[in-house]
């Protein structure tokens, strides 16, 4: 995407509008069934038929396979239910801002201090 990219107002982050709230439906509804354990549990055991029983398709499907964060939010995941399907993976709130920014999570601490006490 361009940076004059109206659907990307800001680098590394990704428009939740209408169009991909309903893009990401099943997705975003899966990952909020992560709330329970027993919905952990039924995923860890066959995420294959936990991701078919939610209706996501090939790419949702793919990027759940390969723990890419970054392609579920390009297929319509919201970050408030994306973050669930992290901690599954023992990710974090700074994990996530790390891979959505490029930087390793020490970099990206950094940077967050930095912010923190005005040095930025």
């Amino acid at each position: 995407m361009s940076q004059n990219d109206p659907s990307q107002p800001i680098p590394g982050t990704y428009l939740f509008n209408g169009q991909m709230a309903k893009k990401g439906y099943g997705l975003n509804k899966m990952c909020f069934s992560f709330n329970e354990q027993s919905a952990r549990d039924e995923f860890i055991r066959d995420p294959d038929a936990y991701c078919t029983k939610f209706g996501l398709n090939e790419k949702q499907i793919k990027a759940i396979h390969e723990r890419n964060i970054i392609g579920l939010l390009q297929e319509g995941g919201s970050i408030y239910y994306v973050a669930k399907f992290a901690g599954l993976l023992k990710l974090n709130m700074q994990d996530i801002g790390a891979i959505q920014s490029g930087q390793s999570l020490e970099a990206f601490k950094e940077m967050l201090e930095k912010r923190g006490s005005g040095e930025i």
